[in-house]
């Protein structure tokens, strides 16, 4: 007995009779003079019961999990006495009675948990074992969506809610990429431009058309929209709005708290502005990050992006570190700036959490611009990788460093959206007026969300035509990590479908073993 009530037996005032281990507990029950002491003590005794038997038989999760269940090692007890699971755990306290519950949890493992579950963890438990609708409960409790939802995931993050995996895979893989990181996407982007006023003119804008803004209540559905693609998909949201500049947006501050009061991961991608504007944001919900864009030392960055616009960008990094907010600042490469970048990013070193840089597009205003020589980019990459080793705030974003990686047998990164070209994988551009992109600055629309969901767009024929990339790419075994750079292809007047991205640089008889797989 005592090996699966070790602290119930030395409760007891005198022996019991010969029990079956269900029996011990309910006599107990029926029999409270048996521990006159300590009345509580058939509390424990079912307490230890359930620990014994999930310790003895672990209780697995199942190989697929379709939607959220409870962990099968979870067991709510309820009790009518206070701090049992501290009394068990021997704190010397004071039981009270006092109705409540009590979770004891196997993780599978062998592992066991006992204590007192928080009002939040109950709720979570109620809400995924009863499958109820999280808009619904956050409606009657006066709450937002982003509210319960942080609770079922706190749930989560104690093994008591199991959820199924991303539904976001790609449809290939590769004999040298298997790492899931690089396959399965837990974390979709909607890159939202909810306006195309600005308050820079920059020589290299991808687009100066004349789009209308979003309205507010076309914006609240489509956050509602973007709620219900990331439960489909089983991905946490990220909404990283962006313009023009969203500051300009006359409703900004209501779209920020609606995608804030649905759990969305909230970024910003903008320009410089006034610290007041930013603490009503974080008053609201701390963003995530926030990108800038530099250009290259003052002097040309200024005449990229307007007269003083270096000196306000530095300021403006200080104020996002003195509010905690993560800073980003983005580099459009160019040939009149390849020599800058390096000189930049160490300025930039202690001044910004991240600097990387994309290769200039030629669409927009930026195809007047000149780009950098395609058989100089190898040795840029190069140089760039050598400083980036001395210098932690020099991110790796271009795709095409993962063929120097390669070659020299080091491991791979995520390229530039965790999974190389992202583009209708793991992001969607939204533009003011509804229109879906792939990719914004590849200028590829995939549907409208004035027509169609956000589910139904990502699932069209565009949308994986996308995803799948260039052929040329298909037998290259960095695909998952690379892919390539649609919106360059595209710039330069090729097949974004059929075309090699003209930068990439890897030996032709490196490419293969991609392998081809079916969607789930």
């Amino acid at each position: 007995m005592q090996h699966i009530f070790p602290y119930t037996s030395r409760l007891l005032d005198r022996p019991l009779p010969e029990l079956s281990p269900d029996d011990i507990v309910t006599f107990l029950r029926d029999n409270p003079h048996w521990c006159e002491s300590a009345p509580y003590c058939a509390d424990c005794g079912e307490i230890e019961l359930t620990a014994y038997r999930l310790r003895a038989n672990p209780p697995q999760p199942p190989e697929e999990v379709i939607t959220r269940m409870i962990h099968p090692g979870v067991r709510l007890l309820k009790v009518q006495w206070s701090d049992l699971p501290a009394l068990l755990h021997g704190e010397k306290v004071s039981p009270q009675q006092e109705e409540g519950f009590v979770v004891v949890y196997g993780d599978g493992k062998g592992e066991i948990e006992i204590f007192s579950p928080t009002g939040h963890e109950l709720l979570a438990l109620k809400l995924v074992g009863e499958s109820i609708d999280s808009r619904r409960t956050a409606e009657q409790g006066g709450v937002s969506i982003g509210h319960i939802e942080a609770i079922i995931d706190q749930a989560e993050s104690r093994g008591l809610i199991i959820s199924p995996p991303s539904r976001l895979i790609r449809a290939f893989t590769s004999e040298t990429v298997v790492d899931e990181r690089y396959l399965r996407a837990r974390i979709f982007t909607l890159q939202w431009h909810i306006t195309q006023a600005c308050d820079l003119h920059c020589r290299h804008c991808y687009d100066r058309s004349s789009r209308r803004a979003v309205e507010l209540f076309e914006g609240i559905r489509i956050l509602d929209d973007f709620y219900d693609f990331c439960r489909h998909f089983q991905v946490r949201g990220q909404v990283s709005f962006s313009g023009g500049n969203p500051f300009l947006h006359p409703d900004f501050t209501a779209l920020y708290k609606g995608a804030a009061e649905r759990g969305f991961t909230i970024g910003i991608l903008g320009n410089p502005t006034a610290r007041q504007d930013l603490q009503t944001l974080i008053d609201i919900k701390h963003p995530a990050f926030m990108q800038v864009s530099l250009e290259g030392l003052a002097e040309h960055n200024d005449y990229i992006r307007g007269a003083g616009h270096f000196s306000r960008t530095i300021d403006f990094l200080s104020v996002l570190k003195t509010l905690r907010i993560y800073s980003m600042v983005m580099l459009t490469l160019t040939r009149a700036n390849r020599d800058q970048v390096l000189p930049l990013a160490e300025y930039l070193r202690d001044k910004v959490n991240l600097f990387t840089f994309n290769r200039l597009a030629l669409s927009g205003e930026g195809a007047s611009l000149a780009s950098v020589p395609p058989g100089d980019f190898k040795q840029f990459l190069a140089d760039y990788l050598k400083a980036a080793a001395a210098n932690p705030i020099m991110g790796t974003k271009d795709n095409l460093f993962n063929i120097i990686r390669h070659e020299e047998g080091a491991p791979v990164s995520g390229g530039c959206t965790g999974f190389g070209c992202g583009a209708a994988f793991n992001f969607v551009a939204l533009l003011p007026d509804g229109e879906v992109y792939g990719c914004r600055k590849a200028c590829l629309p995939i549907g409208t969300v004035h027509s169609d969901s956000l589910i139904t767009i990502y699932e069209s024929s565009p949308a994986g035509a996308i995803r799948d990339g260039s052929s040329a790419c298909f037998h290259c075994e960095l695909r998952p990590v690379c892919g390539s750079c649609l919106a360059i292809t595209t710039g330069l007047g090729l097949d974004p479908f059929t075309a090699l991205d003209p930068y990439c640089f890897k030996e032709p008889h490196y490419q293969h073993h991609c392998i081809t797989k079916e969607q789930p």
